[in-house]
């Protein structure tokens, strides 16, 4: 048996353990990478652990740190109040509002992590807020940040053209970015539909519901509508229609209500990072953690707790995942199967398998890494003219990104962790459901989509 396939038998195995036992994942993805790079790869131990993500270790925690830290002092419940407002009651435009506010800073250039990181931790609040499905929020704004991708000044954009130009094919860059935005559309109502949408379009328009946790009298007009799951379903739970939010603002997040210095500070402190990441490209983890350092020397008293408000676990998971796929890449097992693939006399079925090896490396690795090593392995098959050049490279590009709604990706990550402490599992659930989903749902759709018909 080949060292590739028993890297592959070891990283099944690792998901069968980390489902099956209550375990973190990344823990035992950790042991299977000292397992199979120390034993069978002949790695020593600073190799073996060479695949570590420190930048995305980083950026897990710098982006907890901080709004674990504006939560604490109450700048996160003054925020979702205020949004709150906006909305004048109109549950069902919230997820079309979060989904265009996170296309927004991918289309002009910024790198998705760093616009969701700033977006989900309010957006699930707010969701919260509003009594809308976690699941349904935290989509949203992957797919709109996801939206953008290919716009001609994001990174992902660049990347796909240049490469596709390098290696002599001709693509109008403008039908990546299109074909992108319109089946990201397409998963943000496909998710608004199957998450509780339905039900939101189904109601008048009310005042604001009541904070979670809260004990509205009983009034006669009661309605269901749906709720967070508590366990990560569906469910639906009963609001008194109209009721008005009773508790304060502390109430996303705990701790009390900001003093206005306090607040103030600490909105300049997440704008800074804001422009910091997407107006200059500096990294955002860095900026992170520097605004979070200062704000806990700055506000001692209001900063307490904030370091208990780290998603350790999902660092724990993400990263430990990442390091076992960084050793398989090293081994060659990526390029293995990609060469296996580009022997296969049909083209049509090598395209279709393509896509499907780009959907499933990339729900563990950078979609970066996996289209700029993809659209290579797939030039033989393109320059061969027994498929359509612009179609396979958009189903590529989809089928790379198509998959960051897992939570082993940087963007799944940051949205799981940024969701409040009592929806994070419920949310990581459905995440890894969504997301695996799509690694079978965005080959297929987008191979029939652009390269088939």
């Amino acid at each position: 048996m080949s060292l590739h396939v028993v890297s592959v038998i070891v990283l099944l195995a690792v998901f069968v353990i980390g489902t099956l036992r209550p375990v973190n994942l990344g823990a035992v993805a950790l042991v299977a990478t000292f397992g199979v790079g120390l034993l069978a790869a002949g790695e020593d131990f600073d190799t073996a652990v060479s695949g570590f993500p420190i930048d995305v270790f980083i950026l897990l925690f710098g982006v907890t740190y901080l709004f674990g830290l504006a939560t604490v002092n109450g700048t996160i419940g003054w925020l979702v109040d205020s949004a709150a407002r906006l909305v004048r009651g109109n549950r069902a435009a919230v997820p079309w509002v979060l989904f265009g506010l996170a296309a927004i800073p991918t289309t002009a250039g910024a790198a998705g992590p760093a616009g969701v990181a700033l977006l989900a931790p309010i957006a699930l609040r707010l969701a919260e807020r509003h009594r809308i499905n976690a699941r349904l929020a935290g989509l949203m704004v992957i797919h709109g940040s996801n939206s953008g991708n290919f716009s001609p000044l994001n990174v992902l954009g660049v990347i796909v053209n240049g490469t596709v130009e390098r290696n002599g094919l001709v693509v109008d860059p403008v039908w990546p970015w299109v074909g992108n935005f319109v089946f990201s559309l397409a998963l943000g109502a496909a998710t608004f539909l199957l998450f509780g949408g339905r039900a939101l379009m189904k109601e008048p328009r009310t005042a604001a519901l009541p904070w979670p946790g809260a004990e509205p009298s009983p009034e006669p007009d009661a309605e269901i509508s749906p709720g967070p799951p508590r366990d990560g379903g569906s469910g639906v739970e009963v609001a008194a229609a109209g009721h008005p939010a009773t508790p304060p603002s502390a109430a996303a997040g705990g701790g009390d209500a900001p003093s206005p210095v306090v607040r103030n500070v600490t909105l300049l402190a997440i704008a800074g990072v804001g422009v910091g990441a997407l107006g200059f490209g500096l990294e955002i983890g860095v900026l992170a953690v520097t605004a979070a350092l200062t704000l806990h020397l700055l506000f001692p008293a209001s900063s307490e707790g904030a370091l208990s408000r780290v998603s350790w676990n999902t660092v724990l998971l993400i990263c430990g995942v990442v390091t076992y796929v960084a050793l398989m890449q090293r081994m060659g097992t990526v390029k293995w199967i990609g060469d296996s693939v580009a022997g296969i006399g049909t083209p049509l079925l090598a395209a279709l398998i393509l896509c499907l090896i780009a959907g499933l490396t990339s729900a563990f690795a950078s979609s970066i890494g996996v289209l700029g090593a993809m659209i290579p392995l797939a030039v033989p098959l393109l320059l061969s003219g027994a498929v359509d050049v612009t179609g396979v490279v958009v189903a590529l590009a989809i089928s790379a990104t198509a998959v960051d709604a897992t939570p082993f990706s940087s963007i799944g990550a940051l949205t799981v962790a940024g969701a409040p402490e009592r929806e994070r599992e419920g949310l990581y659930r459905g995440l890894v459901k969504w997301g695996f989903s799509m690694v079978l749902v965005a080959p297929l759709a987008t191979w029939l989509i652009f390269v088939v018909i």
